[in-house]
């Protein structure tokens, strides 16, 4: 079987998987409902489309492993999060400085701090666990 003639197989299973999608979903209001079908159309047959011309990985050839990607992917989390965390320290603060003795104030921004700083640990507990796991798989490989 040619690689045109496979295509037109699959593809014809994905139409006949929305159809049974389509009566299995009768009572969803019309708005939900088309939601899900676009969410479905795009996970199944975007790769389809993707297999068919031949697609080249578009990531960097430094991420080419599972485990290199996620690394990267977590770091790249940190740098982008590590701003924004220290932006709600200084909001936090802010609202320390702002409830001037008022007890109600005052434990909000406690608990505005509090949630700040458990967002950045587990940003940053996922990041350096995801690195001694990385370390550690790659070292047993090789």
């Amino acid at each position: 079987m040619n690689p045109v003639e496979s295509n037109n197989r699959l593809i014809r299973k994905v139409i006949n998987f929305m159809k049974d999608l389509v009566h299995a979903s009768r009572g969803m209001k019309k708005k939900s409902l088309m939601l899900a079908h676009l969410i479905t159309a795009a996970v199944v047959a975007l790769p389809v489309v993707a297999a068919a011309q031949g697609v080249q990985n578009p990531l960097n050839s430094a991420f080419s492993t599972i485990p290199t990607f996620i690394a990267g992917f977590l770091k790249a989390m940190v740098m982008l999060a590590l701003p924004v965390v220290a932006l709600f320290l200084v909001i936090s603060g802010f609202k320390f400085v702002s409830a001037q003795g008022n007890p109600g104030k005052l434990s909000e921004a406690k608990e505005n701090f509090v949630y700040v700083i458990i967002g950045a640990l587990l940003i940053l507990g996922a990041w350096v666990i995801a690195t001694l796991i990385n370390g550690t798989v790659s070292q047993l490989v090789n």
